[in-house]
């Protein structure tokens, strides 16, 4: 099998069950996010990090190829008229979700609470995940967007909106590990 199909020369891409697209179609800026998002956790799992983070993070790999898979199907072809499943594509349920919950939760427990906001940066590997944090939230907004025309499942949207606050909570634990400052952000008052 080549890379290479040639069909979409014409600026048009296939979903899932055969529906041409055009490329700038909200549907295809969403799970492109995503595939962005996805090679940003790659690089943060390729650097000098804890053996249950990389663990974590290649299992939050393999979730969001499911959320591409959800966001690249054509929502009129994934099921059949009697409610059935028609494509073999997997979903984001409430124990995935609940997977990044836990995950904050025992990552904060070992963190000082925080008082104020702080400046993303200290580490490159911080740096790392706060800009997957950003393109996290980018996806999140394009996923709105397409719900508000073609509904989207809405675990799709909850694990989005937890795998932000997870690469925060994130790059606060490397912080941590990483013995890098954590820069408060105080506003300068104004005289």
């Amino acid at each position: 099998m080549k890379i290479y199909t040639k069909t979409g020369d014409n600026a048009t891409t296939a979903l899932f069950g055969g529906t041409r697209v055009e490329k700038h179609h909200i549907r295809i800026e969403s799970y492109g996010t995503i595939d962005e998002l996805n090679s940003w956790l790659g690089l943060i799992r390729d650097q000098e990090i804890d053996a249950h983070s990389k663990n974590v993070l290649t299992s939050l790999q393999d979730k969001l190829f499911t959320v591409g898979a959800i966001l690249a199907t054509d929502p009129e072809k994934a099921v059949l008229k009697n409610g059935k499943a028609r494509l073999n594509i997997p979903i984001i349920n409430e124990s995935d979700i609940k997977i990044l919950e836990n995950e904050m939760d025992a990552m904060e427990s070992e963190l000082m609470p925080m008082t104020h906001f702080i400046l993303p940066g200290g580490h490159t590997t911080v740096s790392y995940c706060h800009i997957a944090r950003t393109i996290c939230r980018r996806s999140e907004r394009l996923i709105s967007h397409l719900n508000a025309s073609e509904t989207v499942d809405s675990n799709v949207l909850k694990f989005i909106n937890r795998l932000s606050d997870y690469l925060f909570v994130l790059a606060r634990k490397l912080s941590h590990d990483l013995k890098a400052e954590e820069i408060k952000w105080i506003p300068e008052k104004k005289d």
